[in-house]
């Protein structure tokens, strides 16, 4: 009895001394918070990804640290939307991750793919999709519609399970509960914008035709293209014209961008400004990060609408 006791107790300090690593889940490496979000969320009971970018940075400009860097020479498996969004990401993919299985997110199979809007004026229900667009002309902040996002769940868990045979079972069933959660949080947010529905916004950064799309709201126009590009003068008279015309509006700005720019456009136009954030900045990354970030751009449409 005395022995067995003895082996048990050896067998634990062995098991102890070992490097946690070889207990977890291959290494994960995600971009941006909404895509780590997601993963998490899959990844739930086997280990944690790596964000690349801070969820208060802009998706379009990065630069990476040193820890990004060693985390995706490190990585099996890199999750990332696209070059048409992460731009500063394409070359690190080739020199630094050349061993790891890269998951282009924006090529998952029956996504919703919209056009990017190209006026500062947005026709009513300007949100045609276009599924055969080349990549360039697709707006990428596909993340936005949870219906898109529970496709990339399926994706991600079927990425996981390719480099981690051992945990199937648990990806499968984390992005199958997952999913459910979403239909959930959707049907939720149909109810909170139910009644300022059809109320005109306009917003700094055209990114959030998808949300739009999905929940049957409308924006009148945006002062910055989805492509992450600048805004020229002609195009700011115009949004501050079409602002005038609506009469008091809602003038979204993201915590991302400039808080300038959206006062500049709002002076002597009657806008009021308030947030609206695509990406989440100011909540902790993790697998509650994206469901709460959908949550929080409803009710700030539906306060400031309201």
């Amino acid at each position: 009895m005395r022995r067995t006791a003895l082996t048990w107790a050896l067998a634990l300090a062995l098991l102890l001394a070992l490097p946690p690593r070889l207990f977890a889940g291959p290494e994960v490496v995600a971009s941006i918070a909404p895509v780590h979000s997601l993963v998490a969320r899959v990844m739930q009971g086997a280990g944690r990804p790596h964000l690349l970018l801070p969820p208060g940075a802009s998706p379009h400009h990065h630069a990476l640290r040193p820890s990004d860097a060693a985390a995706l020479e490190r990585a099996a498996l890199v999750f990332w939307v696209g070059p048409r969004l992460e731009r500063w990401l394409t070359r690190s993919l080739t020199t630094l991750a050349a061993g790891a299985r890269v998951v282009r997110l924006a090529d998952a199979p029956g996504l919703t793919r919209l056009a990017l809007r190209q006026g500062a004026v947005f026709a009513a229900h300007e949100h045609a999709s276009e599924p055969d667009h080349d990549e360039a002309e697709i707006d990428p902040h596909l993340w936005l519609d949870p219906d898109n996002a529970k496709l990339w769940l399926d994706a991600i868990a079927a990425a996981l399970a390719g480099a981690d045979p051992a945990r199937r079972a648990l990806y499968l069933a984390n992005a199958e509960a997952a999913r459910a959660e979403l239909d959930a949080l959707a049907a939720e947010i149909e109810v909170r914008l139910a009644p300022v529905r059809g109320r005109p916004f306009v917003v700094l950064h055209d990114s959030f035709q998808y949300f739009e799309r999905r929940f049957g709201i409308e924006a009148a126009g945006a002062v910055a293209p989805g492509d992450g590009r600048a805004p020229g003068p002609a195009r700011i008279a115009r949004i501050r014209d079409r602002i005038r015309a609506l009469g008091p509006v809602c003038l979204f700005r993201e915590p991302q961008l400039r808080s300038a720019l959206a006062a500049t456009v709002a002076a002597g136009a009657g806008a009021r400004i308030a947030l609206l954030d695509p990406l989440g900045a100011g909540l902790p990354p993790g697998p509650d990060l994206y469901p709460d970030l959908l949550r929080g751009l409803a009710d700030s449409l539906a306060d400031c609408l309201g």
